[in-house]
């Protein structure tokens, strides 16, 4: 006989437990201490099974008569409710537990192992700085495209375009990571192409030499016969790898020779920031040899005809000419080559792209991003010297960045 609500409420505990049934397994256990649990009787491969589905009141006559019903549908199926159940509890347990920094820390913990310590470090810090607060604390396989837009979106507000597209190459590869390890099952970050969210910017491609063609580029500026001033500003150009106009505007109240430095004002830089690039010993050797022949102007590197003005853009690029290089070499290509081989040899990316002037900065955060990592960025420089050096004289050996 099916059970009514006024049945079960009106049922009172006995000294052991008994149970009421509303057929087709349904069933009401009443214990000694008045708890009346509803549960559901089913056989499964030859086996008695009794599947809990709560706790009157909490769980009506009704709810628990819709969830026999639902469980004896599966049944039908072939499949265990119970181990269903189970099973779902498992993928929703593993969901709250499997978020994206959760799995992000796993992934990088197998990454990392090929790549340098300062690379790592520098990957971990992005993620921590951009991505997790992000999407960090969501499900991992929850997480869908528009959130990483999101993500992209953030980062993009601050100039940091190369950040942006670097942050989703690297969300990509966790999402792998997670589908390869069974924590998600697609990648959404392969359905958002970088272009289609980020503002364009314009790109200029300036020739320039493979890092192995440089010790013979080096040894030729050496031996230039052409202006000795020329000749410096590329040896400069070479050592502190700025922008042409920026080395060729150069100003004397700019250096501190004694302390090594040379601060290159907002209104001179492409990105309208301060800069600081720290002078390695040869650096200031020659600049206080050049002193003697420029010093007495505000400028290093005064025009051949107007004294007023800087020398012209075309005088590096003229004489790199000269020396065999038209069309495969600027001024501005020491930068992609410095670029190329500091991060080879494991110099911190972030050091690196401080010392290129490469991130945009707002106006807030200027002050305090042109002389972050100075003195790291110092040993770099200073390393980047000898390097140049080494080159010159043919004794070229791998040197290693600082890890960070």
């Amino acid at each position: 006989m099916a059970l009514t609500d006024i049945a079960i409420k009106s049922s009172k505990p006995r000294e052991s437990a008994f149970k009421l049934s509303d057929g087709r397994g349904l069933q009401l256990h009443v214990t000694p201490q008045g708890s009346k649990l509803w549960r559901w009787a089913y056989r499964h491969e030859g086996k008695q099974k009794l599947m809990a589905l709560g706790i009157y009141p909490d769980v009506s006559l009704a709810q628990a008569r819709d969830k026999a019903d639902s469980a004896r549908k599966l049944l039908a199926t072939g499949v265990d409710p119970m181990a269903a159940r189970k099973s779902d509890k498992i993928a929703r347990r593993l969901a709250v537990e499997d978020t994206f920094a959760t799995v992000a820390q796993k992934w990088w913990e197998s990454w990392k192992a090929a790549r340098s310590d300062s690379h790592a470090v520098y990957v971990w810090r992005r993620l921590d700085a951009d991505v997790f607060p992000a999407i960090g604390k969501r499900p991992i396989a929850e997480i869908e495209a528009p959130e990483l837009v999101a993500m992209m979106k953030s980062i993009e507000k601050r100039g940091a375009l190369d950040i942006a597209k670097r942050s989703l190459q690297t969300c990509s590869q966790i999402f792998r990571y997670a589908i390869a390890h069974g924590l998600a099952k697609r990648n959404p970050a392969v359905d958002i192409r970088p272009s289609d969210v980020l503002a364009s910017r314009k790109k200029e491609n300036y020739a320039r030499l493979d890092g192995k063609e440089l010790p013979e580029l080096l040894r030729k500026i050496e031996v230039y016969n052409g202006s000795t001033v020329t000749r410096v500003a590329i040896k400069l150009m070479a050592m502190t790898f700025v922008r042409t106009s920026e080395l060729i505007g150069a100003r004397w109240e700019e250096f501190d020779l004694d302390g090594g430095r040379w601060d290159i004002p907002a209104s001179r830089m492409k990105m309208k920031t301060p800069h600081v690039v720290p002078l390695s010993a040869q650096a200031v050797t020659l600049l206080r040899s050049l002193h003697t022949l420029t010093g007495h102007s505000p400028l290093l590197f005064p025009g051949e005809r107007d004294h007023q003005k800087s020398m012209s853009n075309n005088t590096i690029l003229g004489a790199l000419d000269r020396m065999g290089y038209a069309g495969r070499m600027t001024g501005h290509g020491f930068r992609g080559i410095a670029s190329t081989l500091l991060h080879e040899q494991g110099w911190p990316h972030e050091h690196i792209e401080l010392q290129l002037a490469h991130q945009e900065r707002n106006q807030v955060s200027a002050s305090y991003n042109h002389a972050m990592y100075l003195q790291p960025r110092a040993q770099m420089m200073q390393a980047w010297s000898d390097y140049l050096d080494a080159c010159v004289a043919g004794d070229v050996i791998p040197f290693r960045g600082k890890r960070a």
